[in-house]
């Protein structure tokens, strides 16, 4: 029976959220909880052998092997329907508590989509999800996919909470889904990419915390939301990492969505990313802390997207200096936190690196691996120098909003000595979309509104933005 899957790509954008948190600030103004870059001192997922050029070099071929394909994905199996979605390298996670009494899970977190899935155990406690497992056991097989060797992680058992809940077939929830089956009249689904990755379960509901330090400090303050719908997932197959994943992108079941009905926190959050070479987490803010108040902010209205989650703008223009290089008509982008490098047309792209192989007197080398469409030698250049020689490149959005990229935004040092563009051409699979992906992003208060249809960019310091904290005593029950 066709089952269901949504549209999660991400564009660009892992986030998460449930209840999560490795640190976290709750209070009035809304709460704050850290974004861990998969490669941070803080994540499990970092490989202690490579050099920090060696990270950034992997995190391009990431980029490259796992890159949003935006392909429909093959033809539906006999057991479910597969919708449009698309392969990401996952590069953010954050912890999430869930279930009473709670258990602390690191999940991805992702801007791109919407469904929140969590790993759960095999369901020997719920009939439902052994049913689940059983029937996708006896499923065909998906294509194959990359698949990763990460830690082994932490599955959440339903039996152990209290309040657990499956949905049923026929509610809003289910509906949000684009293709739900009912499993034994509860709803089932699939959740499909296009490098293969697949998750399938059962959606659920579940209570989520938010609190310092998980929750486990007495006279800390936390936050509980009831019923928040989830993903119970009993399969996952391909290049995931981390517990599951939570969804921050526009659509429905989109944690940000249901924090929106179910609080007074509005549908807003925003993100500081601190860049790679900073041993530091970055901060993802909700509700009111996700203003984005500092000087020179910039704000462009949301434009309707044919994906949901995706959180899309209008393009303009690229300027450098005094060029100013027209984008093709209608051109839109999206802003993505999961997808590291920038995505833009050819038509802009070649002029582009025209005009800085032109303006940067630095020599040329070539890309390692090829991956990359402007690389120089900086090995001789002195520290401060380089970021001096190369100019800002500002991107023009609807609404008269401007958002300026410096050097750290728009190049990497992907070996000791060569710097490269992280602006490309969508490539492969790709059709004419563009994505501001999270180099771009560095240092910079990023905002989502969803109440307001804004997306607000201002340079900051994002390694010294306030960390979550620990905020007064109590609890808030939502």
């Amino acid at each position: 029976m066709p089952t269901t899957t949504t549209s999660r790509a991400l564009v660009g954008v892992v986030l998460m959220a449930h209840v999560f948190l490795c640190t976290a600030y709750v209070g009035g103004d809304g709460f704050s909880v850290e974004f861990i870059h998969r490669d941070s001192v803080m994540s499990p997922y970092r490989d202690p052998s490579l050099s920090a050029h060696a990270r950034v070099l992997e995190a391009t071929l990431r980029a490259a092997a796992l890159s949003r394909s935006y392909a429909r994905a093959d033809a539906p199996s006999a057991d479910c329907a597969v919708s449009e979605l698309t392969s990401r390298p996952f590069e953010y996670l954050m912890a999430v508590n869930v279930g009473t009494p709670p258990t602390r899970m690191l999940a991805i977190a992702d801007t791109g989509s919407d469904l929140v899935w969590l790993n759960c155990s095999n369901g020997a406690g719920d009939p439902g999800l052994a049913a689940a497992r059983h029937a996708h056991a006896h499923a065909p097989a998906p294509a194959p996919a990359p698949v990763s060797a990460p830690p082994p992680g932490v599955q959440f058992n339903s039996a152990n909470s209290t309040m657990f809940g499956l949905v049923s077939c026929g509610t809003a929830a289910c509906r949000a889904l684009p293709d739900a089956s009912c499993a034994d009249s509860k709803c089932r689904y699939l959740y499909s990419y296009g490098d293969g990755s697949q998750t399938s379960g059962l959606l659920s509901t579940e209570t989520f915390t938010f609190a310092n330090d998980q929750g486990t400090r007495s006279g800390d303050r936390t936050m509980r939301v009831a019923n928040v719908n989830f993903g119970c997932s009993t399969t996952m197959i391909g290049s995931f990492i981390g517990d599951g994943l939570v969804g921050l992108g526009g659509g429905d079941l989109s944690l940000v969505n249901q924090l929106g009905a179910d609080t007074s926190l509005g549908r807003r959050f925003s993100y500081c990313l601190v860049p790679y070479s900073i041993n530091a987490s970055s901060v993802l803010n909700f509700g009111p802390r996700a203003a984005v108040t500092e000087p020179g902010a910039a704000t462009t209205p949301l434009i309707p997207s044919e994906v949901k989650a995706y959180y899309t703008v209008d393009l303009r223009s690229v300027k450098i200096g005094n060029k100013t290089l027209a984008a093709p008509q209608q051109s839109t982008v999206i802003v993505d936190s999961g997808t590291t490098l920038t995505y833009l047309a050819k038509e802009l792209v070649d002029p582009l690196v025209k005009e800085l192989t032109r303006r940067v007197k630095l020599p040329r080398v070539p890309s390692p691996e090829e991956l990359l469409p402007l690389c120089f030698d900086v090995s001789g250049a002195r520290e401060g120098q380089v970021a001096a020689m190369i100019p800002d490149v500002t991107l023009e959005l609807g609404g008269g909003a401007a958002v300026t990229l410096k050097t750290e935004n728009t190049f990497l040092e992907v070996q000791e000595g060569t710097l490269c563009l992280a602006v490309v051409v969508p490539s492969g699979q790709f059709p004419p979309m563009s994505i501001i992906g999270n180099i771009a992003q560095q240092n910079m208060h990023v905002g989502y509104d969803l109440d307001k249809g804004t997306v607000t960019f201002a340079a900051a310091d994002c390694a010294a933005a306030p960390s979550p904290s620990p905020s007064p005593s109590g609890s808030l029950y939502i």
